[in-house]
């Protein structure tokens, strides 16, 4: 049984901030007719609350369904142990709220079979019903939905824990690059990242239960006030370069959280572009590179960018080769 006491606020959201679910589950608690007000049923989520005393019992909920899926994928590297995949801008990491089919995750059960039995095993744990954000096989790191570029997915248990291993111990090279509407100040910006204290689907330098967090910028190439910038991350922070560059005053290009939608490009524009890491089992150091994909590269040159010669851009769709 879930208590808590609100006001000023509407039903529905207090519901979802209290019982840590999504606005669109607490909705339907309401309209199911379980959620009691000073001990009465509300069945209007608008409903705005006085400071009574909200009461629910959250009805048992299944497992969520990851299904394998058909989805084509860019495969960059293949073995035994591991799969390194060029994300696609749009692609969710893993399941979320609400979320179970169309994810990096479904695409690789329906491709790499041996990870349906970790899934079977993830799925009997207790939190598995209420947070399928836990239902991740195989996957040691994420990109947010419209991050681009390069990600890694073990195949097995045993490199699962190696290469997460080497992400906590900081030993992984993970280089992004971003368009930014102004100049960021170069060289390391060291700002600890916590929840944003309103806006809970939001970071912030400093916010709720910050944790340190440090990034290498440099400015690649220079179009009147925009700019191509390297990033490179020492720590793995939610949002953490966007984060970073709103407080630099440089917010990425698009970014409709950060900073502020473009007509030139539909999403943030920030691509992983390289990753280096050692294979976990060979120990070999290896290093994977994902070209500037077609709508960021076009979304630089329409704002009369060049682009510095060694990066790699997707051929075909830009004017760069």
């Amino acid at each position: 049984m879930l208590r808590f006491t609100a006001q000023g606020v509407r039903l529905d959201q207090a519901l979802a901030y209290e019982a840590k679910t999504s606005r669109v589950k607490a909705q339907e608690w309401i309209e199911m007719g379980i959620v009691r007000v000073d001990g009465k049923p509300v069945t209007k989520a608008s409903y705005r609350l006085k400071g009574e005393w909200v009461e629910v019992e959250p009805p048992p909920e299944r497992p969520p369904s990851v299904e394998p899926e058909n989805v084509p994928l860019e495969i960059l590297y293949e073995d035994q142990d591991l799969v390194v995949v060029n994300k696609p801008a749009g692609m969710i990491t893993h399941p979320a709220p609400g979320v179970t089919s169309g994810t990096l995750v479904n695409a690789i059960l329906g491709r790499y079979a041996e990870l349906r039995g970790v899934l079977a095993t993830q799925l009997e744990d207790e939190e598995a019903p209420s947070r399928p954000e836990l239902i991740r096989p195989g996957i040691v790191h994420r990109l947010d939905k419209d991050t681009s570029g390069v990600i890694l997915v073990a195949r097995h248990e045993a490199a699962h824990r190696r290469l997460s291993e080497a992400f906590r111990g900081r030993s992984v090279y993970k280089r992004y690059l971003a368009i930014t509407v102004g100049h960021p100040k170069e060289g390391t910006f060291a700002a600890p990242i916590g929840r944003h204290p309103v806006d809970r689907t939001r970071m912030h330098v400093g916010g709720i239960a910050p944790r340190y967090a440090e990034t290498d910028f440099e400015i690649l190439a220079i179009a009147g006030e925009y700019a191509l910038v390297s990033a490179i991350l020492h720590t793995g922070r939610t949002h953490q370069i966007r984060v970073h560059l709103k407080a630099l005053h440089a917010p990425i290009l698009g970014d409709d959280v950060y900073g502020k939608p473009s007509g030139l490009i539909a999403r943030q524009a920030l691509h992983a572009y390289e990753l280096r890491i050692q294979h976990p089992r060979s120990g070999k150091y290896l290093e994977f590179t994902a070209p500037v994909p077609a709508d960021m590269a076009g979304a630089w040159e329409a704002l009369g960018g060049t682009w510095p010669k060694d990066l790699r851009i997707q051929l075909g769709q830009s004017s760069a080769g």
